[in-house]
């Protein structure tokens, strides 16, 4: 049972094997029809595809960031067409060294299926160790029921985000870049800066030059000095809209820091009050 990171020559053993499904979530923020267009001109064989913005997040409202959680009934709904079972080892890959593939990894989890875990080094290191490729699209498994159980990560509100830090009951730690974090730019999102008290660890911080995870022993290290006393349990992550936020949440778990939590609407979010405090430099 793989729960955090698989990797390449592990996938390639079992990819023929019927309990096992592979989900291809390559996205471009900036060209939503970018990472489907690329699934159809190669991917792992036997793969399905989901997309960010229509397969794993709800409509945007008013109130909420950019990519809301999704429809619980809905999800099931399409776990179960891509036949993930109580027992199916679902693997999940993107091509920017996890960063959008952990949003399904979180989705799993938070439906309670343990057996997940993000490819490590993704779609750039199974072509470099010269592994297959297909263009075939269409169903590869068979439907299945899918029955969600008791969840295995927890997310918070920006209403609950506000209390806890009221009384100081948590520790944001936000998974943007540097320059975005301080407020130097702001590309996506109409303010600039960060929620006052949060600490910035940029997510490519957790993966090595190759792309692929650090080793758990070294993110434990990173972690541990960067949120010093503060219990896993305490640490809730955040990023622009709860997507990119998952990677430092799954390179905690993977390290033995377990428990941390989502704050699922984040930065994008927080920003739609113009009440709520923003912070820079």
């Amino acid at each position: 049972m793989f729960t955090t990171l698989i990797p390449s020559d592990s996938l390639m053993e079992s990819l023929a094997d019927p309990s096992w499904v592979v989900i291809d979530c390559r996205f471009v923020l900036s060209e939503p029809a970018a990472g489907e267009r690329a699934y159809r001109q190669g991917h792992i064989p036997g793969t399905h595809y989901a997309h960010l913005e229509r397969d794993l997040s709800s409509q945007v409202d008013a109130s909420s960031g950019r990519h809301p959680l999704p429809d619980r009934t809905r999800l099931i709904a399409m776990l179960a067409d891509w036949g993930v079972g109580p027992a199916t080892q679902v693997v999940v890959y993107d091509d920017v060294g996890g960063a959008m593939a952990v949003r399904l990894w979180w989705l799993l989890r938070w439906m309670g299926h343990a057996n997940v875990a993000l490819l490590d080094g993704g779609w750039r290191q199974w072509l470099k160790e010269g592994r297959p490729v297909a263009t075939d699209v269409g169903p590869r498994r068979r439907s299945t029921a899918f029955t969600p159980g008791e969840p295995l990560v927890d997310w918070m509100s920006t209403a609950e985000v506000q209390d806890a830090m009221r009384h100081q009951a948590i520790q944001l730690l936000d998974a943007r870049a540097p320059e975005r974090f301080r407020g130097e730019v702001e590309p996506i999102d109409p303010v600039a800066g960060h929620v006052p008290g949060a600490l910035n660890r940029p997510f490519q911080h957790n993966l090595a030059a190759d792309g692929r995870f650090l080793p758990a022993a070294e993110l434990y290290r990173q972690f541990s000095a960067q949120l010093a006393h503060v219990a896993p349990r305490q640490v809730v992550h955040m990023c622009g809209s709860g997507v990119t936020a998952c990677h430092n949440l799954l390179a905690m778990e993977h390290a033995g820091l377990k428990g941390s939590r989502l704050y699922a609407g984040s930065w994008s979010e927080w920003v739609r009050d113009p009440d709520r405090p923003v912070a820079r430099g």
